[in-house]
């Protein structure tokens, strides 16, 4: 399989009420594989009935699927887990070819994705009541209700992991869900819609398509939707919240970063050098992640070191075909996306920053929507590749040496997701993991998550936690019962 090998997608349907059914008056959106630019399959493209029918068949189903044992529901969502295991490369395939993803990333992403699904397999029975003390002649205990419908919405970066794995914890509460896949990144949700039609009970997980002006925000608006939880990015959250807010919706949201690492003088800069290129997520998704370290504070004591260790690394990466099992980045993910990362290189370049490694199309990669991996140096907090989410391939270098002022710079803008911090003093880095106001911190590490570890923003970030109990207990509500005997 090379970049040239166009394979037609044929059009699938989306999945609403157990059955695979088209948009209602026909409309369909183009995907295309940002590797060659051409149109390779087509997709339903939702409006607001097609989503008026998907709640409906949520709803009728509810009371069947929160009254289901939590042993059969984590018993069904082994069997999901399972069907991803089995049909690992061909939905690889079709996020390569879609999403513009290495392949080799997408088979870890499906696997990554079922894994995340047998583990809220594992904790479904965390649904329980308690009982509370409430004198002699009174017994009061709470219990789980969850939510009649679950609206699941998520972006175009990983796309199978996110439409599969993000609805894991909505089923195993008792929840029937909605999910919506980023409309440039549909095609393996579509797929993932075949392949689970007749395993839940119809109704139970509904997968549609569409624009996000028109489908997502019908969905997040519906008035029969009374939970949200929504991945991407800060504007389109800021939305969904407002939408929701007449209806006093419970609303979620995982949003974006504009994270920090810092290097100490006492850290191997080498070392910290390669891990803030996987830290980037370069390899992995061109930079197209939310919990990317894009700005990288180095002590001035070992800026050079670290900078020229991160050009070496940088320049080991190999850029080109997502369908070869050693490519290590390929596109980012469609052409608008592309134009809006050239935007962000091009005003670091007039701002003054200096272009240490990449920012330019890759040679001999003529077609397709290719960006070397890039770095700045020379960066300072009033320029725009420090201030804004590019989400992509791009990191900016800041020098420091005065730690209050540091300080104030890590925590701005008013983002707050994740953090990294590289030193071989404890006590200063846990000093410095309680100052970055963020929702989660790594410490010599690369931002990898053990399983179950709370994931979430502070400010500007988001609202809420995702995998973990927490997540599983967001999708219900308690309920206290008391009897005077």
């Amino acid at each position: 399989m090379t970049m040239g090998d166009d394979v037609k997608v044929p059009l699938r349907g989306m999945l609403i009420d157990g059955q695979l059914v088209g948009a209602s008056d026909g409309g369909v959106l183009d995907a295309e594989n940002p590797t060659t630019e051409k149109v390779i399959g087509r997709l339903p493209d939702a409006t607001a009935d097609d989503v008026g029918r998907a709640v409906a068949a949520a709803r009728r189903v509810s009371g069947e699927w929160s009254g289901t044992p939590w042993t059969k529901r984590a018993a069904l969502l082994r069997q999901f887990a399972d069907v991803l295991d089995a049909n690992r490369d061909e939905l690889a395939e079709l996020d390569a070819r879609d999403a513009g993803l290495p392949i080799a990333s997408m088979r870890a992403d499906v696997t990554s994705a079922a894994n995340e699904i047998r583990y809220f397999a594992g904790i479904a029975g965390e649904t329980k009541g308690e009982t509370i003390p409430s004198g002699p002649d009174q017994v009061t205990y709470t219990e789980f209700v969850p939510y009649p419908v679950v609206a699941r919405i998520v972006p175009f970066n990983h796309p199978i992991k996110f439409i599969s794995g993000k609805a894991a914890a909505a089923l195993a509460a008792g929840a029937p869900v909605i999910a919506k896949p980023g409309e440039q990144t549909s095609l393996s949700a579509l797929r993932l819609a075949e392949l689970v039609k007749d395993l839940f009970p119809a109704g139970v997980f509904n997968i549609i398509t569409g624009s996000g002006a028109k489908a997502g925000a019908a969905l997040s608006a519906h008035p029969d939707v009374p939970r949200v939880a929504f991945t991407g990015s800060v504007p389109t959250g800021s939305r969904i919240m407002e939408a929701g807010s007449a209806a006093i919706k419970h609303v979620s949201l995982e949003l974006g970063g504009k994270n920090p690492m810092v290097v100490f003088p006492d850290a191997d800069a080498e070392k910290a050098a390669v891990a803030s290129v996987a830290a980037m997520n370069f390899a992995r998704s061109m930079g197209q992640s939310c919990g990317s370290t894009s700005r990288v504070f180095v002590h001035r004591d070992i800026k050079d070191r670290f900078v020229a260790a991160l050009v070496k690394r940088l320049s080991e990466l190999k850029v080109g075909d997502p369908m070869q099992d050693d490519t290590d980045m390929g596109p980012v993910a469609f052409r608008g996306h592309y134009e809006k990362v050239v935007r962000y290189v091009q005003s670091g370049i007039d701002e003054g920053a200096t272009l240490a490694y990449g920012g330019k199309r890759p040679e001999g990669l003529d077609t397709g929507y290719f960006i070397q991996p890039t770095a700045f140096t020379g960066v300072t907090m009033d320029m725009t590749i420090a201030q804004e989410e590019i989400f992509g391939p791009v990191v900016s270098v800041l020098d420091w040496d005065d730690y209050d002022e540091l300080l104030d710079q890590v925590n701005h803008p008013e983002l707050g997701l994740t953090g990294n911090i590289w030193t071989r003093d404890i006590s200063q880095a846990l000093r410095m993991a309680r100052h970055i106001d963020s929702g989660y911190i790594s410490i010599n590490g690369t931002g990898k998550r053990p399983t179950g570890a709370p994931f979430g923003g502070f400010r500007q970030s988001g609202i809420g936690k995702e995998s973990s109990v927490d997540e599983l207990l967001s999708y219900g509500r308690q309920k206290s019962v008391t009897i005077t005997l």
